[in-house]
């Protein structure tokens, strides 16, 4: 997938006859399944025709050709919605340094996980961070870093 792609979802089961399917793992951004928008869909653009919710809340959407299940669904980066100053997308976090006020090296962002209190960075030094304004004190996505609150990492 080309950098200026941004997942947002998996071709799922279908639902009804008419060639609409669930979307597996959808990106929270629901504008981006709306009618008329754009998707790539295993590698090639189709236009979303239907769109609405299933059961359990997940986007149900029909595209003007038809793709096989489990093909990735994609948007260009720059079709992705604005964000408020203080909001980032979780493809953006992947891979930051994450290091203490102090300055030491906490490990690299490998996943954030949804929980129902907060989101947590979870790093590939196996340590865990509460994505809240107490632990995290900056988020430079441009420099590749974001700075922690000392006393939320375990000591090495």
């Amino acid at each position: 997938m080309g950098s200026d792609l941004v997942s947002v979802g998996r071709v799922g089961k279908p639902h009804g006859l008419d060639g609409a399917f669930f979307v597996e793992g959808p990106s929270e951004r629901e504008a981006v399944f709306a009618v008329g928008s754009t998707l790539v869909a295993g590698g090639e653009p189709a236009k979303v025709v239907t769109s609405r919710r299933g059961a359990g809340g997940r986007p149900v959407i029909r595209l003007d050709r038809a793709v096989e299940r489990g093909a990735e669904l994609a948007v260009e980066r720059a079709a992705l919605p604005g964000l408020e100053s203080d909001e980032f997308y979780v493809f953006e976090l992947l891979g930051l340094s994450v290091e203490e006020e102090g300055g030491r090296v906490l490990g690299r962002v490998r996943d954030v996980l949804e929980y129902p209190a907060n989101d947590v960075l979870e790093l590939d030094s196996g340590a865990s961070l509460p994505l809240v304004e107490a632990c995290v004190r900056q988020v430079d996505v441009a420099a590749g870093r974001i700075v922690v609150a000392a006393g939320f990492a375990d000591p090495d």
